[in-house]
């Protein structure tokens, strides 16, 4: 089954990580000094906060495969509808080592498909396609 994920980019982790344990009725699932996940079932979603050289607000939205075979699915999809995917194997990024497929939606919405086979022991520094701009300063996209 596939989990929706939420990726948000903020000023404070402390506040933020209060108030969304206080939103979700739970602890962050991973905590480091930059980055808070919260892997829950109710609602089914991985969403994360991070402390990044960006702008505050919404990094990206995505769909968390549990199996390489969900990733593949998902970016044939989107290849075979004509959209333009950027791939990477093995990406560490959030902690984490990943498969990914990303791609941007009509309105340039980023969206992240991937599946998660390992951790990582920092955060990261992967980099998608989508342009200079949107990138700068995010590890995941």
């Amino acid at each position: 089954m596939k989990r929706m994920h939420m990726h948000v980019s903020v000023v404070d982790l402390d506040k933020s990580v209060a108030f969304y344990s206080t939103m979700f009725g739970a602890p962050p699932s991973v905590l480091k000094p930059d980055y808070a996940k919260w892997m829950l079932d109710d609602p089914r979603v991985n969403f994360a906060v991070s402390l990044t050289a960006g702008e505050p607000g919404l990094s990206h939205v995505g769909v968390q495969a549990e199996t390489t075979g969900e990733l593949a699915e998902i970016a044939g999809r989107l290849k075979a509808a004509g959209a333009e995917t950027f791939d990477e194997t093995n990406a560490n990024c959030c902690y984490a080592r990943s498969d990914k497929a990303w791609v941007s939606d009509p309105s340039g919405l980023r969206w992240e498909t991937f599946h998660t086979h390992g951790e990582a022991t920092v955060y990261g520094e992967d980099r998608g396609p989508v342009s200079a701009a949107a990138l700068a300063g995010a590890c995941c996209g």
